[in-house]
């Protein structure tokens, strides 16, 4: 069994898994400041660097489908879809990325800025076939909306908090 499919990397994934479900709870009481802040988006963006890609695109597919399912929120068609995609993308990228790329801190911001980016145009892309499946209209000023302006504060949070964590665990020698 390689190290990337290791029991550790399970057990890690599944807390992953675990925090994208309840992270939400802390804004959830206030919809448009967890649409900001984009709680669930942290623990699968650090389940990249710390599981590797496989596991952070497992648990980025898997987040939004089972709180939707489990919780009905976010609603399933077409945000959660929609989101399951976009965080597949953000937890793969990030642990290619921070994979290939040597292991300094440059890297970790390059490897977490390239997800942020790749993610947001795979929902862009996903959504856009959604929202015309369900027979709605997405346009640029959605895309510009959801992908950039709401989300400015959570990319904030995501670019100041994922850096210091990652750097954090490297120094503790969790992670390479």
């Amino acid at each position: 069994m390689t190290e990337r499919f290791s029991t550790k990397n399970m057990v890690t994934a599944a807390v992953f898994l675990a925090l994208g479900m309840v992270l939400p709870f802390f804004t959830g009481q206030i919809p448009t400041i967890g649409s900001m802040l984009l709680p669930m988006h942290i623990p699968v963006l650090i389940c990249g660097y710390v599981c590797g890609w496989q596991w952070g695109l497992l648990v980025g597919l898997i987040v939004p489908i089972l709180r939707s399912m489990t919780l009905g929120m976010p609603p399933m068609m077409p945000v959660a879809a929609a989101m399951a995609f976009e965080l597949a993308a953000y937890g793969a990228s990030t642990g290619l990325l921070y994979e290939k790329l040597e292991k300094n801190t440059i890297s970790i911001y390059i490897s977490l800025i390239g997800a942020m980016i790749f993610g947001r145009i795979v929902w862009g892309l996903v959504s856009m076939v959604l929202y015309g499946i369900m027979g709605n209209a997405f346009s640029v000023q959605n895309y510009l909306s959801g992908a950039l302006l709401k989300a400015v504060p959570g990319i904030i949070l995501q670019l100041v908090l994922i850096p210091v964590i990652i750097i954090t665990l490297r120094k503790a020698k969790v992670i390479e």
